[in-house]
């Protein structure tokens, strides 16, 4: 018999199968999406940081042309519940947010009022003549200032504005600090961001005449937005369906609950009516949740040699006016657990806050507490090599944890497993990737002609794959750690993955549909994934925390096997042969050894179907479900390297080249991988260098409310970033793979500082805050330099 080839998609570089669509215009946004008889939605935004909302005059407003309805926080008590956050950390002190203030504002763009109206632009209109009489308090953004004793008090049921805090560390580090040979101190600062996706959020619910309610909306978590909307508008899940249809990116920000995200279903099903909500760019800043916004402070004991012995960290972790879904865990256990990032520091002690503000709410946003825990790592081994005048990736090896300690559990904590990693491995294809001793001395000999260049380098490793249950309910996470997937085979043999996760640009279309192709041996064009619905999906958690194909993935993967397993089943019975007999390969069923013809894959389904050689204990059908729990969490890690140029009568960062090694463990699309490190890197990027979230002091008023005042990069910021792999497979799941869409905005940031800072380190320059902008980069220039003169 010839020997049949077997396809092999896993670790094949395809394209993507879904971009057609999206490069020919095809894309179906919700904003997209018409409704015959649907009116629009507008909101009023309080103007103020913080105030009383003493009377809401909705009588203009209602007389206006085209008004439907004008309602104010009081006409809306007791209608809709309160928001909720779904990750409360153990003795948090949660205040209350209703949906639409009642009798106190507590940031700029709080809803305060609405208007629904035949247009969008009479809704509008009509927001504005809506009067409101407000009272002025005093205001704080600024999470330090707001744990002072003279500090503005935000909720009644928070006092000194800290909801949350939360300790966490191992061995002995005031023991540690006295062996030392130093002891140094570091203040840090993750700048609050904005996610710029490049589709705002909208949101369309359409009752249907059987009293259900369609809710088309841009979520990362279908079955979860289900889920808080049937709670909080008191709709019974089954009366409610979520459709997302393409996402324009989402980075975290989309899987929130907000307020228009309540009040659309619950205008629609009041008036009986489609409503729309979109919103503008301006809103956008104003209203969906932002990101980062930390201060650590960081104290290091170390040795001569670059040893570190042991680390104290202080967080203080703005969280904005209410607690959105996941605030509690970003600055606490998702920040603080890697504060020890790749290295072996026993002797850890570690404090977190979680503060309100007056300032829009934070909450995850791509690598949520990870980037800022990766920083306090990074940026305390950067300081030991500057004050030691040691090569910075001499000190990196010296305390890196070695590949012999997996899985590690760091500073002996409970909390935190790294189920695998080779950072040395990484370390040395970076260098070599990098040519690190060649740049090093090119380095040199362009400083000695005044040229300012240098070399930053970053390591980073983290947990994602949020998983199992039972552990994330000791943190106060009120969802699963599983996902969901059904493999339906029908009777030609054509295959449909129904995936609880869901896209925002990752390309599920295409790395899904490698998994099953994979295990059921038919070519990839036979196979189609739906996501995004709540009716043709089973049930899901979605996409966050870098689970897609840690977790969704390996759902995939366990319903193809049984797919297979059981057309091995249906397939012996046809050959009327022992199922151990049989064996399958390249899509057909064999009898080795014997003369029999062997079945292809097609066939097999359609008798699945027919059902008349089945045998007696086998159901018809091909068609199964997994809901998969990992046995934990997977630990991707890397080595990311940059070479930049610094301007000194300008203070622009030139980029001259990026090299970024990552281990995701198995690799299911190189092509796809790459992109997701791009993609985060460019944020990371973005982050260390132009973006952040400006408020006045004074006023609590947002100075970057437009992307004329906000700067995301363009194309001319974006280096050419070579990126490589390295795989060293995860034992906590099936596929082996490690999340990565989260590494690059990890690792980018303190790579880029550190470039930065060795570039100015022959000027003694030796910290600066992100942004690192051209003004900044040029004061601290100058700074110096008067410094050097005196």
């Amino acid at each position: 018999m010839t020997e049949i080839t077997a396809i092999k998609y896993l670790g094949q570089p395809l394209r993507r199968r879904e971009d057609f669509k999206f490069v020919t215009g095809k894309g179906r946004y919700t904003d997209d999406l018409k409704a015959p008889g649907m009116l629009h939605l507008a909101v009023l935004r309080s103007p103020h940081a913080h105030a009383i909302v003493r009377q809401v005059d909705l009588a203009a407003a209602k007389a206006a042309p085209g008004v439907r309805l004008a309602l104010s926080g009081e006409d809306l008590a007791g209608k809709i519940g309160s928001i909720v956050p779904n990750w409360i950390m153990p003795g948090t002190k949660v205040p209350d947010r209703p949906v639409v203030a009642v009798d106190r504002v507590r940031f700029v763009g709080e809803c305060v009022a609405l208007v629904v109206a035949e247009t969008q632009a009479m809704a509008h209109d009509a927001v504005g003549l809506i009067d409101v009489d407000y009272e002025i308090l005093p205001a704080v953004v600024d999470e330090e200032a707001a744990i002072r004793e003279d500090a503005p008090q935000l909720h009644d049921n928070v006092p000194n504005n800290i909801t949350t805090i939360y300790k966490v560390g191992g061995g002995d580090y005031s023991k540690a600090a006295q062996e030392a040979d130093h002891v140094i101190s570091l203040r840090v600062a993750n700048n609050r961001l904005i996610p710029t996706c490049m589709e705002t959020r909208a949101i369309l619910a359409q009752p249907d005449v059987d009293g259900t309610l369609t809710v088309y909306m841009q979520s990362q978590v279908p079955h979860m937005h289900r889920r808080w909307i049937a709670d909080t508008v008191g709709i019974s899940e089954h009366q409610l369906r979520i459709v997302a249809p393409d996402i324009g990116g989402g980075f975290g920000a989309k899987m929130h609950l907000y307020p228009e995200e309540l009040l659309c279903p619950y205008l629609a099903r009041r008036l009986g009516v489609p409503i729309k909500w979109w919103e503008s760019r301006s809103e956008s800043h104003q209203s969906t949740n932002h990101g980062r916004a930390h201060t650590e402070t960081i104290e290091i004991a170390f040795r001569n040699d670059g040893k570190i012995l042991g680390l104290k960290v202080e967080t203080l972790g703005n969280v904005g006016a209410y607690l959105s879904n996941m605030a509690t865990g970003g600055p606490t256990a998702n920040t603080i657990n890697f504060g020890t990032g790749t290295y072996k520091i026993e002797n850890y002690e570690a404090r977190s806050r979680v503060v309100v503000t007056n300032t829009v709410p934070v909450d995850a946003y791509r690598g949520y507490g990870r980037p800022e825990g990766g920083y306090i790592a990074e940026r305390a081994i950067d300081a030991v090599a500057r004050h030691l005048n040691l090569d910075q990736v001499h000190v990196r090896q010296k305390n890196f944890i070695q590949r012999a300690d997996f899985p590690y559990k760091p500073y002996n904590g409970s909390s935190v497993i790294y189920d695998s990693g080779n950072y040395e491995g990484c370390l040395a294809k970076a260098m070599d990737a990098f040519d690190y001793a060649a740049r090093s001395s090119e380095r040199d000999q362009m400083r000695a002609k005044g040229r300012y260049r240098g070399i930053g380098v970053a390591a980073y490793t983290h947990m994602c794959g949020m998983a199992p249950s039972r552990r994330l309910a000791l943190l106060g996470f009120n969802r699963g750690g599983w996902e969901s997937a059904r493999v339906s085979v029908d009777s030609s043999g054509r295959v449909t993955i129904f995936s609880g996760s869901m896209s925002q640009g990752h390309g599920h279309v295409t790395s899904l549909a490698q998994i099953a192709a994979d295990v059921l041996q038919i070519p990839i064009e036979h196979i189609d994934v739906v996501q995004g619905d709540t009716r043709q999906v089973q049930a899901g958690h979605g996409t966050f925390n870098s689970r897609s194909m840690s977790v969704g993935g390996s759902s995939v993967h366990v319903s193809s096997h049984r797919v297979v397993a059981k057309a091995k089943k249906i397939a012996a019975g046809m050959l009327e042969v022992d199922e151990g007999d049989v064996s399958y390969r390249a899509g057909q069923f064999s009898v080795p050894g014997t003369d029999i013809a062997p079945l292809a894959f097609g066939t097999v389904a359609r008798m699945a179907y027919v059902g008349h050689k089945l045998p007696d204990d086998l159901e018809p059908g091909l068609d199964e479900t997994v809901f998969y729990t990992p046995k934990g969490m997977g630990s991707p890690s890397g080595i990311h390297m940059a070479y930049v140029d610094v301007d000194p009568e300008t203070g622009i960062v030139d980029i001259l080249d990026y090299v970024a090694v990552d281990d995701a463990g198995t690799i299911i699309n190189p092509l796809l991988a790459a992109g997701q490190i791009h993609g985060g890197v460019v944020q990371g990027i973005a982050q260390a260098l132009y973006e952040e979230v400006s408020y006045d002091g004074d006023t609590g008023q947002l100075m970057t409310g437009s992307l004329l005042d906000y700067a995301v990069p363009r194309a001319e910021h974006v280096p050419n970033i070579r990126s490589l792999f390295q795989e060293t497979p995860s034992p906590t799941n099936p596929i082996g793979v490690k999340g990565i869409g989260e590494n690059g905005s990890i690792a980018a940031p303190p790579c880029m500082v550190h470039a930065v800072l060795d570039a100015l380190s022959p000027l003694g320059i030796k910290h600066l805050d992100m942004p690192m902008t051209p003004p900044r980069i040029w004061s601290a220039i100058q700074n110096a330099r008067k410094g050097a003169g005196r």
